[in-house]
């Protein structure tokens, strides 16, 4: 499960690495994200996407699953772990968050879509090709600091395009992560009062982390990895995306815990 505001894609030079080994990898964009429909009046948010991901699950029949989620899709797949414990084998969480975390940051663009008294302003921004550009940039520019050239690389070559083009298709992935990132607080707000029965879950949890993420730090990982039973957390010289930065590395650890 990919992120926000980036889609499918991340995942693609780590999927070779896991279907070498044999096997069966699901990738797929949220509702309104990447390549997926993108209707009028959804109420997008974070209950939705885990509503998608059950809806894979179930499409496809898939009776043995080791979520794998990065960024925001920790969320759907935490939820989802909590409500089908019995259809999950493992748990791959990837530079996400899920409850409060003390290290917490969230990114610029994000927290501009997410405060109530900023919503109306970065909306009215987004709605300028040539001002929702600068917001891009100025986000990019933000992951690229204390990084190393070959994050950047990563960033510049890879990670923007394809979230510029999430932005510039039509129609638009603009109104899925606007609603997604105004959902932002409730759903944390909301995870804080389920964290507690993670612990309790029993699932091998495997927690690999780019620890260049200025946002979503080491802090974080070590957060996140306390609510889970025995987790294994492995920390990568990579940034807020180790599986385009490190996809052998991701692949190994992945494929090792199961």
């Amino acid at each position: 499960m990919h992120g926000y505001p980036d889609n499918l894609h991340i995942y693609d030079l780590l999927i070779p690495v896991l279907v070498a080994a044999g096997r069966h990898v699901v990738a797929f964009d949220f509702l309104g994200f990447g390549a997926s429909e993108k209707p009028a009046g959804v109420d997008y948010g974070f209950k939705q996407q885990l509503g998608d991901l059950h809806a894979v699950a179930d499409f496809l029949k898939l009776d043995s699953i080791v979520p794998v989620a990065h960024d925001a899709g920790g969320v759907a797949a935490i939820n989802f772990t909590l409500s089908k414990p019995k259809l999950i084998a493992g748990l791959v969480l990837l530079n996400t968050f899920y409850a409060d975390a003390p290290t917490l940051r969230i990114p610029e663009l994000i927290e501009l879509f997410s405060l109530p008294q900023t919503r109306a302003f970065g909306l009215a921004m987004a709605s300028d090709p040539k001002q929702l550009a600068f917001l891009l940039r100025f986000q990019q520019l933000q992951f690229e600091i204390g990084v190393s050239q070959a994050q950047i690389d990563v960033i510049d070559k890879l990670v923007q395009p394809l979230i510029f083009n999430n932005f510039a298709q039509h129609p638009s992935a603009g109104p899925a992560f606007a609603a997604l990132a105004a959902d932002l607080r409730p759903q944390i707000a909301a995870n804080n009062q389920q964290v507690s029965k993670l612990a309790e879950l029993g699932i091998p949890t495997t927690i690999v982390w780019g620890k260049s993420d200025a946002y979503l730090n080491v802090g974080v990982a070590q957060n996140l990895a306390g609510h889970f039973e025995g987790a294994s957390v492995h920390l990568l010289d990579a940034g807020h995306w180790p599986q385009l930065d490190l996809p052998e590395d991701v692949g190994r650890y992945l494929l090792a815990e199961r």
